[in-house]
This record gives structure tokens, sequence and C-alpha cells, in this order.
């Protein structure tokens, strides 16, 4: 794939080596003189332009492009760029950074972005996910916002111990799709049993939360269904 990369910040050139490593093409873009430095991303095409200019993302060649994604430091900038690339070249794909988690709610189709990515609110969820245990961890949240990815860490009293998956009866359509066992992840099989201590992986829609985690815990424990809170900066 070809992918347009807005921003030759760290993120961006950071994404950029990933996916080159992918073997996907990569054009860098930046207003920026100072951030334009090849030599980081040697492989990579560098474009010094305003990304948020029409006539810089026409010479661009934005229109060529499968995915584009806006990494700049800058939410309206973001916004921008993924509306002009989703309107007027109709990329097929965009991602756009969200800085400021009080701008959140305008990364969506409205503006253009496919895939919003809100940094401060994936570092929060990792970090509760990192250190609870028996509470319902919102890792992420899917674009039209009815599925979420969730986790729990499976405490050592939890009445589902022992017990084999295929008596595991999950509320609505959630789906157990990973469970980490010891550092390694496994798919589920219906022939194996939980263990204490098991990080599990659930597709699910909101509305079943609560009674996914009241599941897996203990009688009369309340467990904590934790999203990711709003933060400022």
């Amino acid at each position: 794939m070809r992918i347009a990369i807005t921003g030759a910040g760290n993120v961006g050139r950071s994404i950029a080596r990933e996916l080159l490593a992918n073997g996907h093409q990569v054009l860098l873009i930046d207003k920026d003189p100072k951030a334009i430095k090849t030599e980081s991303v040697p492989d990579a095409e560098w474009l010094l332009a305003d990304a948020c200019e029409l006539s810089s993302l026409e010479e661009a060649g934005l229109d060529s492009c499968d995915v584009a994604i806006a990494a700049t430091g800058d939410d309206k900038a973001n916004l921008v760029h993924s509306l002009l690339a989703k309107t007027e070249f109709g990329v097929p794909r965009t991602v756009g950074r969200v800085n400021h988690p009080g701008n959140e709610w305008m990364f969506d189709e409205v503006w253009g972005v496919d895939v919003s990515v809100s940094t401060p609110r994936l570092m929060c969820a990792l970090v509760e996910e990192a250190v609870t245990v028996g509470d319902l961890v919102r890792l992420f949240t899917f674009k039209d916002g009815s599925t979420n990815l969730v986790e729990m860490t499976l405490p050592d009293d939890s009445p589902w111990i022992g017990r084999r998956l295929d008596e595991l009866v999950l509320p609505g359509d959630t789906v157990l799709v990973a469970i980490i066992r010891d550092g390694h992840a496994m798919a589920p099989d219906k022939d194996g049993a939980l263990e204490g201590g098991d990080e599990l992986l659930f597709v699910t829609a909101p509305d079943h939360e609560r009674s996914l985690a009241d599941m897996l815990t203990a009688e009369g424990a309340t467990p904590r269904v934790v999203s990711q809170p709003d933060l400022a900066y």
C-alpha cells in the first residue's frame, strides 16, 4: 500500500519505519523545514508542504494513496487533513491522531476520520490494564462506538477457575478472542480451562460490560468497569 503520513515528528517517523518494515510505500509530509530529516527514514518519500492545502496534496499525489495518517501535534490540522483526504482525494482509509481528549468527539466520519487514535486514552488504558486484577478494563473502542475491546485479569477467587471454556456463557454477542497466560497469547480452546491470573480479551458491546464483569468475579465482589477517562493538559 501507499501511505501518506502528515507530521514528520517523532510519532510520524516511528509509524513510517514500522510501515516500511512491513513492505509498504510511505510518504512523509511536513511544513516545517526542521522536520524534514530524510536521513532518519531514508526509504520514505519526503515532501516539504502544508498538508492542509489542496495544492500541496495534489503535489503529493494523495489520490494515489490507500491510507492517509494525520499524525501532527495539532488536532485542527489533523482534522482538516483527514477531511481533505477523504472528500477531495477519495482516500479509502484515514487515521487521525487525537492529541487532546476533549477534541475526540470531532474525530469521526463527519470530519473524514475512519479511525481515531487518542494517545492519552491508550496510555491510561494500558496503565489500568497493567495494575488491575478483577476489573474490566476498556482498551479500545471501535469507530462506530458500539463495540469495545476489553480486558480482565481473572482473580484467583473467580467462580470460573478450573471450568471448561465451553461452559462459559457470555452475555449478548460477547466474544472471547484471546487468553494471555504466563506472557503467551493463546486462542480460546473450548476444552481448555481458565486459571487465576489469566488475562482475558473480549470484544463486547458497552451494554454487556457490567454483566461480563459480574459473571467473571466472585460472588459478592464489586468489580469496576474501567473506561478511559477524559484527561486534560
